[in-house]
């Protein structure tokens, strides 16, 4: 059974921003960016605890072939994706919003 996935605004945005980079750099590097995101939200779904926690609550799911970590909260009844964050970034500013 999967858990329903749900994303904070901030979590959206960040997706949004990455997408669109992917795709300035390379034509449908954006949508290989949002595939390969849609596979680690489908891991976390089924298989929640899967993954260390790094912060508090929040656990960390690296996204293959990028840069980039999802940072989650296993709610019990839903996972609550709190970021899509690049891995050079300062993770103070996912942090903050805990």
């Amino acid at each position: 059974m999967s858990l329903p996935i749900e994303l904070d605004p901030e979590a959206r945005d960040e997706i949004s921003e990455a997408y669109d980079y992917y795709e300035a750099a390379k034509a449908d590097r954006g949508d290989d960016f949002l595939a390969a995101v849609e596979i680690v939200f489908e891991r976390i779904a089924r298989m929640p605890k899967m993954h260390q926690i790094v912060h508090e609550s929040v656990r960390r799911a690296n996204v293959r072939d990028f840069p980039y970590s999802v940072f989650y909260i296993d709610e019990t009844i839903r996972i609550r994706i709190v970021s899509v964050f690049h891995t050079s970034r300062d993770p103070q500013r996912w942090q903050s919003r805990i």
